[in-house]
């Protein structure tokens, strides 16, 4: 059986630190909490857990804190967690049978982090994140925002998902904040940095100079196709916050020349044509993304409600506006198969009673 040092850094989270620890007692073979600046009683919540409490003076640097903790691991493999996610009971009994069966050729696992919930606690977001990675194989953290380690090596793809529930607000500016002084001190971005940094304008609602930046890291040669996928999508988000809609559609369409159509981008050009009324084309492009498979092991990110629910329910409205009101049913129910509790799927339900269908949802 593999040994695992969780290695955790933390400020101001005595709310939500001993629910993490809580669950992870037991599972991993030592617990490592490395306090960045708290106030409130962090530590004493860390010292009734973790086998070792240190203090690390913040500079505004993720990758710097998070290789200060995993340089203090000293079992087989370390372990990543934020004070504010979840292991369920289930997957932490997938988690104890992982470190009784996992080979030791393995340099990293992969898991899948859930951070977008609806409103019944249904998944509606996620990625993988290298989440257990062997030590003293040379693994580090790079970014002082978004850090990330480099998957190397022999990597495997687990069935474990980690929860993100996050408590509070946060400080909403604290990521723009931190790339704007990098920028300011002349430190360069790196082509994910720029990505990230892009994200950061686009959710301050800096249309212009997200358009830039988003613009400047897709003319650069290096960088994931995955977030260039999701960069062209971000543009054209831009662009639509703009007003200049033929734009929006051809930074979508250039999504395409990095890999497959994704579900996303056939939904973001089903809506332009829904918004111009051209209803046919627009079911046509929300059937694509209905057919679309979700990336597989390396893939992004990925919005839930795109492989599914969203074409689903956007195919209904097309073909009730085309006046097919067969089809329209056949798409109704097919939504409510993937979201039966739905307030849409609810409101669609009684239409088509009111108008003489029977939903049968």
């Amino acid at each position: 059986m593999v040994t695992i040092s969780l290695c955790m850094i933390v400020k101001n989270e005595e709310n939500v630190l001993k629910r993490v620890l809580g669950q992870m007692k037991g599972i991993v073979d030592e617990i490592i909490v490395v306090d960045t600046g708290s106030t409130d009683r962090t530590k004493a919540v860390a010292a009734e857990y973790a086998d070792q409490v240190y203090d690390f003076i913040w500079r505004d640097d993720f990758a710097a804190a998070r290789n200060f903790a995993c340089g203090k691991a000293t079992m087989d493999y370390w372990m990543w967690l934020d004070a504010d996610d979840v292991i369920t009971d289930a997957e932490r009994e997938k988690l104890f049978r992982l470190k009784q069966e996992l080979d030791t050729s393995a340099d990293v696992v992969m898991m899948r982090y859930q951070t977008g919930f609806d409103e019944t606690g249904r998944v509606t977001f996620s990625y993988w994140r290298e989440r257990l990675l062997k030590n003293h194989a040379g693994f580090r953290w790079e970014g002082r925002v978004h850090e990330a380690v480099t998957p190397k090596g022999n990597i495997v793809y687990s069935n474990i998902s980690v929860e993100h529930r996050k408590v509070g607000a946060g400080d909403p500016d604290r990521n723009l904040r931190i790339y704007e002084t990098m920028i300011r001190e002349g430190e360069p971005l790196d082509p994910r940095a720029q990505y990230y940094y892009g994200r950061e304008l686009f959710y301050h609602e800096r249309n212009g100079d997200a358009e830039c930046v988003f613009r400047n890291f897709l003319r650069e040669p290096r960088g994931w196709s995955e977030n260039k996928i999701e960069a062209c999508i971000l543009l054209a988000r831009c662009l639509e916050r703009m007003g200049r809609n033929e734009e929006r559609e051809k930074a979508i369409f250039a999504s395409f020349s990095y890999d497959v159509p994704r579900a996303e981008a056939c939904c973001e050009i089903g809506r332009c044509r829904m918004e111009q009324e051209r209803y046919p084309e627009a079911a046509w492009w929300y059937q694509r993304a209905l057919e679309s498979e979700r990336g597989g092991e390396g893939g992004g990110f990925s919005a839930e409600g795109f492989y599914g629910f969203i074409p689903a329910i956007q195919l209904c409205v097309c073909y009730d506006r085309m006046g097919d009101r067969e089809q329209a049913l056949h798409y109704h129910r097919l939504s409510a198969k993937y979201r039966p509790d739905s307030p849409t799927v609810t409101q669609n339900e009684r239409y088509f009673l009111m108008t003489g269908l029977e939903g049968d949802v």
